[in-house]
């Protein structure tokens, strides 16, 4: 991802979550956050999802994955989460972790795909509703 790509990302993003980020959030993740890292997927010129991570000490945390809607069931999550966990190993981190709702299975399945577990709750942790978040963990290594 690069800055001329963030109109794109901020179709998918105010297509997929109830609480967007705005485009100054990803502009800061792409020039001010080193730990940041960012990938579009594209299909005929047009963004139709993207991926985040931050990648500390040897640790990396899934931020956002999203696909637009009209393509989602088509295994293009998976992809983009595959290229966040290539990614992660060639840069020599260990775990991988994510927040996801409680409510959201689709998504728990498919990191459950990857290795993903449960290893806690983070109360009210989503701020349009109060939902909780499932911390969920993976080895790397």
């Amino acid at each position: 991802m690069v800055i001329e790509d963030i109109p794109g990302v901020m179709t998918v993003e105010h297509a997929s979550f109830t609480m967007p980020w705005t485009p100054d959030a990803f502009r800061n993740e792409l020039t001010q956050n080193h730990f940041a890292k960012y990938v579009v997927m594209i299909f005929e010129e047009r963004i139709i999802g993207y991926a985040g991570m931050w990648t500390v000490l040897d640790e990396a945390h899934i931020t956002n994955i999203a696909v637009l809607p009209e393509f989602r069931g088509h295994g293009l999550g998976e992809r983009l989460l595959l290229e966040l966990v290539v990614r992660a190993m060639a840069l020599q981190m260990q775990k991988m972790t994510l927040e996801v709702r409680v409510s959201n299975q689709v998504a728990q399945q498919l990191y459950a795909k990857f290795g993903f577990t449960g290893c806690g709750i983070r109360k009210g942790y989503y701020s349009d509703n109060q939902e909780d978040a499932l911390i969920m963990w993976t080895d790397l290594a």
